[in-house]
Formats: C-alpha cells, sequence, structure tokens
C-alpha cells in the first residue's frame, strides 16, 4: 500500500515538473538572435528575388520567374 502511494507520487511530481518546464513563454537570448538571423535571411532572399524579377522586366526577357 506505501509503494503504491509512493509510486504515485512520483508520477505525479514528474507530470507537474514536465509540465511546469514547458511554460517558459519567455524567449532567451539564443532565441531572439536566431530569431532575427532568420528574419534577416528571409529579407535577404526577397531582396535578391526583387532584383532578378526587374532585372527580367528590364530585358524583356521570355521567362520572369526567379
Amino acid at each position: 500500500m506505501a509503494d503504491m502511494k509512493l509510486h504515485r507520487l512520483l508520477l505525479l511530481a514528474m507530470v507537474a515538473a514536465f509540465g511546469v518546464s514547458g511554460c517558459d513563454a519567455d524567449d532567451g537570448p539564443a532565441e531572439e538572435t536566431g530569431q532575427a538571423l532568420d528574419d534577416a535571411a528571409t529579407d535577404a532572399r526577397n531582396a535578391v528575388e526583387d532584383a532578378c524579377e526587374d532585372v527580367k522586366e528590364g530585358v524583356d526577357a521570355d521567362d520572369t520567374d526567379c
């Protein structure tokens, strides 16, 4: 009986620990830096694609996809 209570208590403690560890709403500096790098890469890709489309339009290319 005491063994069963101990198992239930341990299970409850583990569930509570995992539940609390998953509630981190604040992003740390590494997460923010990673997001900034992702945003910069997306902006750069979009700028290159826009420049490519402008060049293709300027030379009247048949294929305007970049």
